[in-house]
């Protein structure tokens, strides 16, 4: 039974990580001709539309309420809701003006950020191997910085610390990651719309009652950010996070082969050698994973 259980999770985290990888990455380089502003209004208002349908069919609403009713963790969800904002715009950005392969430079950094976060924040212990993988992560960006400020993947940097920071302030927070996420989607919900309506205004929006098929297009961006985090999320409840830290890895990998191999992204020397030394960090993390868990 555990072992069903755990190769359940596996397959769940696997095609979470999948859809993040590919499936998302279609999707959102297929609607970027709507502008990055809109798009990331869109994900982040059908994203709460979504979340609110599934707080009620799972019946979350008593969650939802003692959350609110915890003004520490709301404060804490606040500054969350900004951090996921910055990924999600970012995300977007990096889709729409062909730079997947930066972005995929974040996610792959993203997990040994994290350990070090945990490092310096939490007092968590570091090995030897993670020790060397933070170590190679720092050298590959020191190695762009000094040939070149403008050959730095900037965008997989904001990618990867918008998101290591805000797993370090989710664990603050002891709630479900749908009803924590719907929360953060709702501080961020105003403004989206806020923006929308300015768009409307000054007559900038693709999105418009007189195409059906095009608005329906546009709004499976919630859909297409909650269905792979439930996947994701439900895969770790049943096989642990050291397995499903080295599954996600299926994400950044798939990025990284779509924007080089399918759009024909620009990929320098320089890059070449800078992702080499990430690709080593990674199969040390890995490595110690699997040894670990």
């Amino acid at each position: 039974m555990e072992k069903q259980k755990f190769n359940k999770g596996i397959g769940l985290t696997a095609l979470g990580s999948f859809w993040w990888g590919v499936i998302g990455v279609i999707y959102f380089k297929y609607i970027s001709f709507a502008g990055s502003i809109e798009v990331v209004i869109h994900r982040c208002v059908w994203t709460s539309v979504v979340l609110i349908i599934t707080t009620f069919y799972f019946s979350k609403l008593d969650v939802f309420f003692e959350i609110m009713k915890n003004k520490r963790s709301i404060i804490y969800l606040f500054f969350s809701s900004l951090l996921i904002f910055i990924n999600w715009a970012t995300w977007i950005y990096a889709v729409g003006t062909e730079k997947i392969i930066d972005a995929s430079f974040g996610y792959f950094i993203m997990p040994i950020l994290s350990v070090f976060l945990g490092y310096i924040f939490y007092g968590e212990k570091i090995n030897k191997r993670r020790g060397l993988s933070i170590l190679l992560v720092l050298l590959s960006i020191l190695f762009l910085l000094f040939k070149s400020f403008h050959s730095i993947p900037w965008v997989g940097i904001i990618v990867a610390l918008s998101w290591g920071f805000y797993n370090l302030l989710r664990k603050k927070v002891n709630v479900d990651t749908d009803v924590g996420l719907l929360i953060e989607s709702l501080f961020i919900l105003p403004f989206a719309l806020f923006a929308f309506f300015l768009l409307f205004k000054n007559n900038l929006n693709i999105f418009s009652l007189n195409d059906p098929s095009l608005m329906f297009i546009l709004m499976l961006a919630g859909p297409m950010t909650v269905i792979p985090l439930f996947l994701y999320v439900r895969g770790v409840e049943l096989c642990g996070l050291g397995p499903t830290g080295m599954i996600f890895y299926i994400t950044p990998t798939f990025q990284f082969l779509l924007g080089f191999f399918y759009y024909d992204e620009a990929f320098s020397f320089d890059k070449s050698l800078s992702f080499i030394l990430i690709w080593i960090a990674v199969i040390i993390y890995l490595k110690d994973l699997y040894e670990n868990n």
